[in-house]
């Protein structure tokens, strides 16, 4: 679970550029070893009122291990992405990422992630939900960096 809060309207000229891009970033995932799933697509991204502002987005995903969302992240044409976030979204205070493990076969909801994101911006890093720095292993145990 992702969320983030744009600039401007998804529509104003200078959010173009992440616009424009999602397509080929979802595309990256879709293809990526590791990946299993994503919030299925509508007509851009999710975007509604959790953490107190409509224009907040969400992204959602569903990835074998934190290895592979790493490779993603990181190591593939979603990188440049990141490099230019903030020309398209504003610092929003405390997480804005929450991971954490789920059965095989489950597909969890934007209601599932947030509850977990609270949880995380509430309790901090915890085996119910972590942060890309802070992980923990499906066991519960802390992984060690």
């Amino acid at each position: 679970m992702n969320v983030a809060l744009p600039a401007a309207p998804l529509e104003a000229p200078m959010m173009s550029g992440f616009v424009r891009a999602i397509d080929d970033v979802n595309w990256l995932a879709d293809k990526s070893p590791g990946f299993v799933w994503r919030l299925p697509p509508q007509d851009g991204p999710v975007t509604f009122g959790p953490l107190g502002d409509d224009r907040v987005i969400v992204t959602l995903s569903v990835w074998t291990d934190f290895g592979a969302l790493q490779q993603y992240v990181y190591r593939t044409g979603h990188a440049l992405f990141m490099q230019r976030r903030t020309r398209w979204f504003l610092p929003v205070g405390g997480f804005t990422t929450a991971m954490w493990w789920i059965a095989d076969g489950e597909r969890p909801s934007v209601e599932d992630g947030l509850g977990r994101l609270g949880h995380l911006r509430l309790h901090g890093p915890t085996p119910n939900a972590f942060s890309l720095r802070r992980q923990f292993d499906p066991e519960g145990a802390a992984e060690r960096r």
